[in-house]
């Protein structure tokens, strides 16, 4: 695939395939990104989110599709392209004995080759640490920074070279409320400074409604949903979840006129009908309901792999 056709997608991905042996982890993944945009890819532990982004990346081939990114192949770019794209990965870079201010200026220096004739080049260390909120820690060994500041200098070690994409990688896992509200801020404000997209991967609904002006949602490496936070809520309560036991079993069905279904439930059906309940389908009840399914298939495949009989025993 060649160069993008429209000039604001900055992502193009489609039926991206990534498959480990008889494994799928991501089946036919279609998604788009355009420049200024905070999306957040949210999905159960296991559904395909850090895959997706170390394709995005270039850190791996994908089995099958297209996928172009700032118009190249990320898994045959250069350093060039590499210069434009930033990332914070999920564990803490140590760097712990570097003054704050000078860890950056390191950075940057990498990232100066790479400028743009005339363009602004690596953005300047005050610069860079007032936009990330440790202006007072310029000189403050990284060690001596919270669990909140290093997140901070994360970032801002991602976005030292002005990158035109960057990827935050589960960002906030093991955070307090405290340090969780100040990255929520601190996205809020790379989201309108110098037009950067930035991707993000999350388990976490709220967090996601909080950062990001649209929610991809990725359920067995599929994208199952597609939208900001308002309009997915919106889609959910135009349907409802109908459930019922018969002989003792509970059923569960998704009915987008739920009284006709029940109509037809308690007058076609020849067994006796109980526990009979009828809800408006929620954005977060359906995330959870796939989090559910995915922590009860993990269940199964270990006690299943628990139970398999070793080589001595199958002898």
């Amino acid at each position: 695939m060649g160069v993008l056709m429209d000039a604001d997608a900055v992502v193009e991905v489609r039926g991206l395939r990534m498959t480990y042996g008889a494994r799928t982890v991501l089946d036919g993944v279609d998604l788009r990104l355009d420049r200024g945009e905070v999306v957040a890819l949210l999905g159960p532990n296991g559904a395909g989110k850090t895959t997706t982004i170390e394709v995005l990346e270039g850190f791996r081939q994908p089995t099958a599709g297209e996928v172009v990114v700032l118009g190249e192949d990320p898994s045959r770019a250069g350093d060039a392209w590499r210069a434009k794209v930033g990332v914070v990965l999920q564990s803490w870079r140590d760097h712990a004995r570097w003054p704050v201010g000078q860890l950056l200026e390191q950075f940057a220096a990498l990232y100066r080759p790479f400028a743009v004739a005339g363009g602004q080049g690596p953005y300047g260390v005050d610069e860079l640490l007032e936009l990330v909120g440790l202006a007072d820690r310029r000189r403050a060994l990284v060690r001596s920074l919270s669990g909140g500041q290093r997140r901070r200098l994360d970032v801002a070690i991602g976005l030292v070279g002005r990158p035109e994409l960057l990827f935050l990688d589960e960002p906030t896992t093991g955070f307090d409320p405290v340090a969780r509200h100040e990255f929520h801020e601190l996205i809020h404000a790379l989201s309108d400074f110098d037009d950067t997209t930035v991707l993000l991967t999350t388990h976490d609904l709220a967090e996601a409604e909080k950062i990001a002006g649209r929610i991809l949602i990725l359920d067995e490496g599929r994208i199952v949903a597609n939208g900001s936070a308002a309009e997915l809520a919106r889609a959910m309560a135009h349907s409802s979840e109908v459930t019922w036991r018969e002989d003792g079993v509970r059923h569960v069905h998704s009915a987008a006129e739920p009284e006709a279904f029940v109509r037809e439930l308690l007058t076609r059906r020849e067994v006796e009908v109980t526990e009979l309940q009828v809800r408006a389908q929620t954005l977060e009840a359906t995330y959870l309901a796939m989090v559910a399914r995915h922590e009860t298939a993990a269940t199964a495949a270990a006690s299943a792999s628990d139970r398999r009989p070793t080589n001595e025993e199958a002898r």
